[in-house]
């Protein structure tokens, strides 16, 4: 606790209008969000690249963002960084009372679904009672549609199995040639967008977590890519020298030798 009041007092030093920093004091929530998002990024880069030391730094980075908008909250009456701690507690508690719960709950233990259970009786005050309700729009596109599709697959809007969507991914396959054989950009963006949520969705089915796939495969390209660059260099060429049937042949000796 007292590394957490030294951050605290740090945060309310640097913002402090008189002697503060003239950048902290001079952002506000929207200015923030952004580098929130990229802090939250560089934690999951980091654990990505099983790096433990740039872990806890980005760590302290992450909490940092989360003081920020507590002291930026605190300023205006809002609220501030106790209120955020004995929030997610609370929470925490709420949501497991096979942990926190009676002691009939505890010696129930845990039942299937019962955390999607607890956010859905959450989710009804809400005001909105879509079974859509909460799902983040400011989501990574292949996050959030994964979770619209969790959603309405909740209330029976969903295919039977994965070859309903595997027939759903050729039929938007198809819909977007159509469109680009008649050159609508407006068209074939929406159409590549379609074919997207269809992938999405057989991710799915197929219980894979999309965005956790694409980073593996970005990250797999890329160490690929740079050992072709790698042979390429030792050769004394460069990689525009070669055409794409021998860059081929460069790319296939590079996924043997990095996988």
């Amino acid at each position: 606790m007292r590394e957490i009041e030294k951050l605290l007092d740090v945060m309310r030093k640097l913002r402090d209008k008189e002697t503060g920093c003239e950048w902290d004091v001079q952002q506000d929530f929207s200015s923030i969000a952004p580098y929130t998002v990229e802090e939250a990024y560089e934690v999951a880069d980091a654990i990505q690249r099983n790096n433990m030391d740039d872990l806890r730094d980005e760590l302290g980075d992450l909490l940092l963002q989360v003081v920020f908008h507590a002291q930026m909250a605190a300023e205006g009456d809002i609220f501030d960084f106790d209120d955020v701690a004995r929030g997610i507690a609370e929470k925490m508690i709420r949501r497991h009372p096979h942990v926190f719960g009676s002691n009939d709950q505890i010696a129930a233990g845990k039942k299937a679904g019962s955390w999607e259970q607890i956010k859905e009786v959450e989710r009804s005050g809400s005001g909105d009672p879509s079974a859509l309700a909460g799902v983040t729009k400011a989501l990574p596109a292949l996050k959030r549609a994964q979770k619209l599709g969790q959603r309405a697959s909740r209330v029976g809007f969903d295919w039977t199995d994965r070859r309903g969507v595997r027939a759903k991914i050729h039929e938007e396959l198809e819909e977007l040639e159509e469109a680009v054989g008649l050159r609508e950009k407006p068209s074939i963006d929406e159409e590549f967008g379609d074919l997207l949520f269809a992938v999405v969705n057989l991710a799915r089915h197929l219980d894979v977590d999309p965005e956790k796939a694409l980073t593996n495969a970005n990250y797999k390209f890329e160490r690929r890519f740079r050992a072709m660059e790698c042979d390429i260099e030792s050769s004394g060429r460069q990689v525009k020298d070669f055409n794409v049937e021998m860059l081929d042949q460069f790319w296939r000796k590079a996924k043997k030798r990095v996988g």
